[in-house]
């Protein structure tokens, strides 16, 4: 995991942005190329690609836009003008989404087997296997971010 340690300090502006440009931009382009790719292997691989991992990533992409629009729209201008008072629900339920986002994880790791491709993939599977690490990796820092950092110093306001 990352060292969040430089944003501890920081003023919640500032790692509200650093989140927005970060994560959640990155988040948006990453499932620009995973899910067109993911929809090459399986159509490809049918039979040897596992079936149930496209619709876990369309799962995943909407339930991630989802969640990132509601800490865009809402929680995140609550706490950029200092109304950390009125955050602690809408903390709470991006946290619970947190967990559901692990949970999501923990099925794409079983279903890729850790993201290890089979001996025979080709170049386009193991493309995918990699972009779906960095996704990932990615996605585990911001929600640790959030949850340590930004939510953790918002919760400590009440």
């Amino acid at each position: 995991m990352a060292d969040f340690s430089i944003w501890q300090n920081s003023g919640d502006a500032a790692l509200i942005e650093h989140i927005l440009a970060r994560y959640h931009q990155t988040h948006r382009h990453q499932f620009l190329e995973i899910l067109p790719l993911a929809e090459k292997v399986a159509s490809v691989h049918a039979g040897e690609f596992p079936v149930e991992i496209l619709p876990l990533l369309q799962a995943m992409q909407a339930d991630l836009l989802s969640h990132m629009q509601k800490e865009e729209q809402v929680l995140f201008p609550m706490l950029a003008n200092g109304m950390k008072q009125h955050a602690a629900m809408p903390i709470r339920v991006m946290m619970h989404e947190h967990e559901e986002h692990e949970q999501a994880i923990a099925r794409l790791l079983a279903l890729t087997d850790h993201f290890t491709p089979p001996a025979q993939a080709c170049p386009s599977w193991q493309r995918l296997y990699a972009a779906l690490q960095t996704l990932v990796s990615d996605l585990q820092d911001h929600i640790e971010l959030e949850n340590t950092v930004l939510f953790a110093r918002a919760s400590a306001a009440d």
